[in-house]
């Protein structure tokens, strides 16, 4: 037998006879010729073959999936096939007039029907007629005396081939859901006492809904106090005098039956509680009912197991009893609640939908009020009903004498039992019988045709079960040749391959090949042909490639095959992984980089092991592992990771392996063998232990950890550190206290587990060691001071009967100190003067003595509110939008507290354009700090304001100044709304305008300024402006421009203050060519001109209205140039030709300016000298007041040389801010 190498295998088979001769024709006639179907082997049996027995194993499995697909025509005789069955449960609601369990199937000859009832025979009262009118057997049960019918069917179908069977399909009739009668005795309960009303609801058909009302159908409020579980019982976490009453009534809704049911009603009566908190049946109300620990009235004991199947909503139920009131706290132990977690009725439900296997493990709710805690634990299972691993057993068609395999692979939590079924019949494992059962695989030796039958698989286990019929049909015929036509076959260079030629025929058929048609071209030596007509060749070269022509005739008939054969390059690891130390918990990449006939790219894979003998690494299971072409990645590693990784390319031809190895670095082990000695006294002690192995990484540090079990038993905390190379603590403890102390160690991983505590030591009571800490001191009221501290940890008490003192005392009068003891952490001394520093120092105590000499802190008695408002208060007028506001600071004794600043509000009244018009737009800026001076930014130009100036604490706002009243310079004008240009002749155009919205001043003009543009390379040829006087004028004959030329307009509107941002607009001059056209078009449709022009010129009038009052007291912005050349344009060649105009007059301003200024009235400024306070400076704008009034609710300042630092009130403003021509001083 010749067969492939690893690294280089093809597919091998049994050899012939090693001295016979090739003839040129084949003829292959075995009297044993026949085909074996298996479904399924073991891995272990796999391992135990020989080549050559796998080899056969393939070609018969690919040949079993072949028959076990195929879709035997309906001519030909043939079990039952179930094609139409009934899923259960049934459940039949009293308005169902019929019920119909249906049962349909195919075979040849047409199947009869039977039905069992509870495993037992069944006659049913009606078979129905499908649609086609061909008889079935669904099975029809009229709705009269249903309940009779209640139980589990299964249909039969059946001819002389075989029986096929259905699943159980139980049918449910549930009667009418009602309440029991029953006397139920009243429920007397103390004030403060829980109270469980149980529902007990009646069984019914799914959906139901539970209510709790009174017997006026009013419902009963539910809250955190009150709630109601899952089954329908109401639980009061205690009880009030006002739950008292005769009318507790269960009601129950089945919708899917439209049936509500009513429990009988329940009394309750609470009795009061006395001064003594004893009961007492009079109404008088008295003291709240007692602290009482919370508890649990749901669920009881302190654990409860909860089993639902895989998809179903969880619901963990804590319904808490106590007073105060407790919260419920849920967590997962181990790990976070999933995102997708709900919490119901008040915190008391935790719902999860549709839980995964990952849900399953611990959960804990916590009930927790002051007088304690009560916890409770769940452990959740999830569990699965049968499902196919895969698919179920297929159907399978083969030939007398093979053996048959029929495999049932299931799964399910528990593990499903399986039952296997011949015909409906149960059967088990018969020694000396052909069939045998192995767990979930039947196996039928030496099939006959007596074997022919429909086999039935069953799993079942506690939530449900799965059934598949498996028709096995064993039979004779004709040669059919199973092989695929035209099938292509692969095979690595110098490999060896078999073309399978598998014949399903009786009698046996006799079989030959051909290459090309040619049959002496495979008379090589290295073509041999098998005994079951397959043609084997060894050593494949790549001449061999090409068609293969297999014929396979008999008595009944004759038919071929024809096969391809490919010859692939082999597969080689390139790449191959490293040996590689790693990190436990942190990420390692192994390379394999392979290389292979890329004919085979859609099934090459790389696989990897572990450890040479063990199996294929899960990567199903263990989502740590992911695996693509070149790479293994091992998430989150530990120990267990550790090891020879082997990584293995192959394609479904050959493979090639390598190997690496992984060493894994990770936390120390727990220390061991920790002793305890006492050195200077019972507070100070020694703690011994011996180190636990560091895998491969140093230990750096131990950590020594202790738990106390008065104060907070069950919490370990941190102690003290030791270095790694040092097994000893020296511990300082506390006194009054059970210890128990631990170590663990840390070394570059992290830290380890901890080591096993110690026995307890007992430390005995001594005085405190410390006093308490942060010490504040505050004045909530005026005639008051609050001190407080932080209190010294329970642990730090040291002993019984822990209290403070308080002492305090005037500071600098020479006052004694005054003491008080308390047991708090905080201490009102009353009647104290406004606002007065205090020395305080606090000392702790216990039964043991006094705590060490505290430390004095000093503080401030209660604020209250200013008591002065500014004086000699003068406005500065920096421009037309910004003043410099000054004041003389109030005496601090009349602040009366912490100073915080000062508070300006002015209002505009009137604006000096329109001063018939009243306006009342108030605003604010606050300045914190000791200051005289501030400057207001964000004013309207060219109006009347009033300001006023008030102290401010953290008590409140002190009075306002006397009101000071100025008016603001003119400002530039806003940009000119619509610019226009038309009418365009050889050397003139006319533009069109609209006035500015805001003139923010007298308007004296425009500035027009204009430039040649090349329209080839975009540059400034020439530039021109002009002053166009008069406010009123909105329209310019432009004369003097060059013919057939680009124009580029800018305008801007002026006031005495300067001119304004300007619009841009462009426009051509034309040709004489056209000039003729245009005065010849005038003259024959002058009417349509005027027209035109009489509709645009009203079109610009409504225009320029709309914008008057849409823009009256804001900033809008102006109609932006075209863009078709914005892009183009480069204001920059505009500036080389000359200087921009000056937008805007400026003066010297002193030291508290946040902006410079030119110092002189004729020197102009340019664009890009001007500042603005957001740093973005734009044309004709020196400063832009959006970056002063952006924060327009208190957050901006101003620093302490005036700069701003504040916010004032009301909403923003836009608009720019202009130097005016001086200064102009205003003084209350």
């Amino acid at each position: 037998m010749k067969c492939g190498k690893l690294g280089n295998p093809g597919v091998c088979a049994p050899c012939g006879d090693a001295g016979s001769s090739v003839p040129q024709q084949f003829k292959v006639t075995p009297a044993d010729h026949l085909v074996l179907l298996i479904s399924s082997v073991s891995s272990n049996q796999w391992r135990g073959m020989s080549l050559v027995g796998r080899l056969q194993f393939a070609l018969l499995m690919a040949l079993t999936s072949r028959v076990a697909g195929l879709s035997i025509p309906l001519e030909v005789e043939q079990p039952p096939t179930i094609i139409t069955r009934t899923s259960g449960p049934i459940i039949v609601l009293p308005f169902d007039n019929l019920v119909t369990i249906r049962c349909e199937a195919k075979g040849n000859p047409p199947p009869e029907y039977r039905w069992t009832k509870d495993g037992k025979d069944f006659t049913p009262p009606h078979i129905a007629t499908s649609k086609s009118g061909s008889t079935g057997g669904n099975l029809v049960l009229q709705n009269k005396n249903l309940n009779l019918f209640q139980g589990k069917y299964r249909c039969y179908a059946s001819n002389k081939l075989g029986t096929a069977i259905t699943e159980e399909i139980e049918l449910m009739v549930p009667s009418l859901p009602k309440f029991p009668k029953e006397d139920i005795e009243p429920l007397v309960v103390k004030e403060g006492d829980p109270i469980v009303l149980k529902c007990n609801p009646p069984e019914g058909v799914a959906p139901r809904q539970i209510y709790w009302m009174s017997i006026g159908l009013r419902h009963i409020e539910q809250d955190d106090r009150v709630s109601m579980d899952i089954d329908g019982n109401l639980y009061f976490s205690y009880a009030l005098k006002n739950d008292s009453r005769q009318d507790y009534c269960c009601f129950v809704a089945f919708t899917r039956i439209r049936t509500i049911v009513q429990k009988t009603a329940m009394v309750v009566v609470v009795k009061s509680l006395k001064p003594n908190n004893e009961s007492a049946d009079s109404s008088d109300a008295v003291e709240a009912p007692p602290v009482r620990k919370p508890g649990l009235l749901l669920p009881s004991g302190v654990q409860t197991e909860k089993v639902l199947l895989k998809g179903e909503d969880l619901h963990l139920e804590c319904i808490p009893e106590g007073f105060p009131n407790p919260t419920v706290n849920w967590m997962k132990l181990g790990a976070k609640l999933p995102p997708r977690k709900k919490l119901n009725n008040f915190g008391k439900q935790l719902a999860i939908p549709a839980v995964a296997e990952s849900d399953e493990g611990k959960y804990m709710c916590t009930v927790k009020n002051p007088a304690g805690e009560f916890v409770h634990y769940f452990d959740v299972i999830v569990e699965e009903p049968p499902k196919w691993l895969t698919e179920p057993p297929q159907s399978q068609l083969t030939v007398i004498g093979t053996d048959v395999h029929i495999k049932c692979s299931v799964s399910g939590k528990p593990p499903p039992d399986i039952t296997w079924r011949r015909n409906g019949d149960i059967f088990q494992d018969d020694p000396v019988s052909n069939t045998r059962v192995l767990d979930d695989t039947v196996v039928i030796h030496d099939a006959t045709p007596e074997d022919s039958a429909v086999y039935q698989c069953e799993a079942s286990n506690t939530h449900g079960s799965i059934l598949a019929n498996v028709n096995i049909m064993i039979t004779n015929t004709a040669p059919v040749i199973l092989t695929r036509d035209f099938q292509t076959y692969a095979v690595i260079l110098g490999g060896d391959i078999t073309m399978n030629c598998s014949v399903f025929s009786s009698p046996p058929p006799t079989i030959s090949w051909a290459k090309d048609d040619i049959a002496k071209s495979i008379k090589d030596e290295r073509f041999l042909r098998l005994q079951n007509g397959s043609l084997q060749i060894t050593g494949a070269e790549k001449d061999d490639s090409g068609e293969y022509v297999c014929a396979a005739f008999n008595t009944e008939g004759e038919s071929t095959v024809t096969a391809v054969l490919e010859v692939k390059d082999p597969t080689k690891i390139v790449d191959p992984p490293q040996d590689r130390v790693i990190t436990s918990g942190t990420t390692v990449q192994l390379m394999c980089g392979a290389e292979y006939d890329k004919s085979l790219r859609s099934n090459f894979e790389v696989v990897w092991r572990k450890n040479g003998d063990e199996s294929l690494l899960s990567l199903e299971e263990n989502s740590r592992y992911f695996v693509d072409d070149v790479m293994l990645q091992i998430m989150n590693v530990n120990l267990e990771d550790q090891g020879i990784y082997t990584c293995t390319a192959r394609t479904s031809l050959d493979e090639d392996s390598a190997s690496a190895l992984l060493t894994v670095l990770d936390v120390p082990d727990a220390p061991e063998n920790l002793n305890i000695s006492k050195i200077k006294s019972p507070w100070n002690i020694w703690l011994t232990w011996e180190p636990g192995s560091d895998h491969n990484s140093s230990v750096t540090e131990f950590i020594v950890e202790y738990e106390e079990s008065q104060w907070e038993p069950g919490r370990w905390k941190e102690l003290q550190k030791v270095s790694g190379n040092q097994a000893t603590a020296e511990l300082a403890l506390h006194g009054h206290l059970d210890y128990q102390f631990r170590v663990y160690a840390v070394n570059s991983v992290g830290p380890g587990p901890p080591s096993e505590p110690t026995e307890k030591y007992k430390t005995p009571p001594a005085a405190p060691s410390r006093n308490p800490e942060n010490i504040k001191i505050q004045g909530h009221l005026p005639h008051q001071m609050d001190i407080s501290w932080e209190p010294l940890l329970p642990i730090e008490h040291n002993g019984p009967g822990l209290e403070y003192k308080v002492s305090y005392r005037r500071l600098g009068v020479g006052d004694q100190w005054k003491d008080h003891l308390v047991k708090r952490h905080s201490f009102v001394v009353r009647n104290t003067t406004t606002f007065v520093p205090y020395e305080v120092k606090v000392q702790s105590r216990n039964s043991h003595g006094w705590g060490p000499e505290p430390k004095i802190v000093t503080g401030y008695s209660g604020e209250d509110v200013p008591t002065a408002a500014p004086q000699d208060v003068a406005v500065e007028v920096i421009n037309s939008t910004v003043l410099r506001v000054s004041w003389t600071a109030v005496p601090l004794a009349t602040v009366r507290g912490h100073l915080g600043g000062y508070n300006v509000q002015w209002s505009r009244k009137r604006g000096l354009l329109d001063p018939s018009k009243i306006l009342e737009n108030s605003r604010s800026l606050s300045f914190p700090g000791e200051r005289s001076h501030a400057f207001v930014p964000g004013l309207k130009p060219f109006s009347e304001y009033r300001l006023t100036v008030n102290v401010f604490n953290k008590k409140g706002n002190g009075p306002k100044s006397d009101p000071v009243a100025f008016n603001t310079t003119e400002g530039v004008p806003e940009q000119v709304p619509v610019l226009t240009a038309s009418n365009a002749q050889r050397d003139s155009i006319l533009l069109v305008w609209g006035p500015p919205p805001q003139a923010n001043g007298i308007l004296s003009g425009y500035l027009l300024q204009y430039y040649l543009i090349n329209e080839t390379t975009l540059e400034v040829v020439d530039s021109q402006e002009m002053n166009i006087t008069g406010p009123d004028t909105t329209q310019w004959q432009l004369q003097g421009l060059e013919e057939g030329s680009l124009y580029h307009f800018h305008l801007s509107a002026c006031t005495r203050a300067g001119c304004g941002p300007p619009l841009a607009q462009e426009s051509n001059t034309i040709t004489s060519g056209r000039v003729g056209a245009q005065q010849r078009n005038s003259s024959t449709h002058g009417w349509i001109i005027g027209t035109m022009c009489a509709v645009a010129l009203l079109t610009l009038v409504a225009l320029m209205v709309c914008f008057v009052r849409k823009n009256r007291g804001g900033k809008y912005a102006g109609t932006p140039p075209p863009r078709q050349r914005q892009d183009m344009l480069s204001m920059e060649k505009v500036k080389e030709k000359e200087d921009l105009h000056p937008d805007f007059e400026s003066h010297g301003m002193n030291d508290d300016t946040f902006c410079e200024y030119s110092d002189s009235d004729e020197k102009p400024l340019k664009g890009s000298s001007l500042c603005s306070l957001n740093g973005n400076d734009t044309v004709g704008d020196s400063v832009s007041r959006d970056s002063l009034v952006d924060y327009a609710d208190g957050g901006g300042e101003f620093d302490e040389d005036g700069s701003f630092i504040g916010e004032y009130s009301g909403r923003k403003h836009g608009g720019s801010v202009s130097e005016p021509s001086g200064h102009n001083p205003v003084t209350a």
